[in-house]
């Protein structure tokens, strides 16, 4: 369920499906992996957590130019130095919980090899240094277990498509929780005279009273419903959050990483704060100028003026909040290991709390 279906008000007009995938040529793909019941027995489960990718151009191998920021960085976001360094983004992103990055990433090249989905700069030779973010889910998963493998990467890889995409318990999000309610991947996007923004995230963070909704301190109003853990403190922000911001506007590296840092801005919105433990690493890439890898011959480039900007950090900031809210109001309740359970968002509380202060979007 969309945050837009519980009449929860949002600023701004979205693409056909307000998802990632508005922006043309960018497909997702979820590989989900529940399994078992009961107490933790490390290597056994209970599993619950997955892979998630994200592909820029699809299939084509064509990179695009790209930028990152990290708002705080106990987190990992794997092909940053190289990103920043050259400017481009050479194939998917792919998220995942922590301990799976060096499988994911691995997993990665070898499927991008197959593919043909690199440019050899001698016969056969090349390198890959792929983009893969985390953030941690166990609490409710045996993370220690190590249960993503490379299957499971070739099969969000080979999942990917356009149109919409599912959210909340799925993918790299199945075991992440967000502001001590079931959390997820989330998406939105918006729909410009010109140019389309896309948002996708794996919400995994958040304090529960700093929840906030169309401007409504919510999670001070919703005190009940804490996550039933065994283990860990629910109360301390030890989770994380990544976003990726798409868009087919022609923007250059610099101006990427000046979107990815708008992302920020978003999230705070919602609630969030860059806790110590939380690693909140944003990046955004441009589906614009095509060809623009090419290693011969010079590139004819174009590049939006800075000065027009500003409606491309609006529906940022836009699609960042309504993409973390469609994260909680899409995700389920679920328990995991030992039985720790996290609630999903009360839909209706939290329509009659937005009613209360006014804040409900007529219909």
């Amino acid at each position: 369920m969309k945050a837009r279906d519980l009449s929860i008000p949002f600023n701004g007009a979205p693409g056909q499906y307000n998802a990632i995938t508005d922006v043309p040529g960018v497909e997702v793909g979820h590989c989900t992996l529940i399994e078992g019941d009961g107490e933790l027995v490390v290597g056994k489960g209970p599993i619950r957590t997955g892979v998630t990718a994200v592909l820029p151009r699809g299939r084509t191998y064509d990179p695009c130019f790209g930028g990152w920021y990290s708002l705080n960085g106990n987190g990992e976001m794997t092909g940053t130095t190289w990103l920043e360094e050259s400017g481009f983004l050479e194939g998917p992103i792919m998220l995942t919980n922590t301990h799976s990055v060096g499988t994911v990433r691995d997993a990665l090249i070898k499927w991008q090899y197959e593919q043909g989905m690199y440019d050899p700069f001698w016969r056969d030779d090349f390198f890959l240094l792929p983009v893969v973010a985390e953030t941690f889910d166990g609490m409710l998963n045996d993370i220690n277990g190590f249960h993503v493998k490379e299957q499971h990467v070739y099969e969000a890889l080979n999942n990917a498509k356009s149109g919409g995409v599912p959210e909340g318990c799925v993918g790299s999000g199945t075991g992440m929780m967000c502001h001590g309610f079931k959390g997820g991947i989330g998406t939105a996007s918006r729909a410009l005279e010109k140019y389309t923004v896309g948002v996708l995230v794996q919400a995994n963070y958040g304090y529960r009273e700093h929840l906030t909704i169309a401007g409504v301190s919510v999670g001070q109003e919703i005190t009940d419903l804490l996550p039933l853990v065994k283990t860990g403190n629910p109360k301390t922000e030890t989770g994380s959050i990544i976003i990726v911001v798409a868009t087919d506007a022609p923007l250059l590296p610099h101006q990427l990483k000046r979107l990815a840092r708008r992302a920020a801005l978003g999230l705070a919105k919602v609630g969030g704060i860059g806790g110590n433990s939380s690693g909140d690493i944003f990046i955004a890439f441009s589906t614009a100028n095509r060809g623009a890898a090419n290693r011969s011959e010079i590139c004819s480039l174009d590049m939006l003026p800075n000065d027009h900007m500003d409606e491309l950090f609006i529906a940022t900031i836009q699609a960042t909040e309504e993409a973390i809210l469609n994260a909680m109001t899409s995700a389920t309740t679920m328990t995991g290991i030992n039985g720790n359970t996290v609630y999903a968002l009360p839909h209706e509380r939290v329509k009659d709390i937005l009613k209360r202060y006014g804040r409900l979007e007529s219909t």
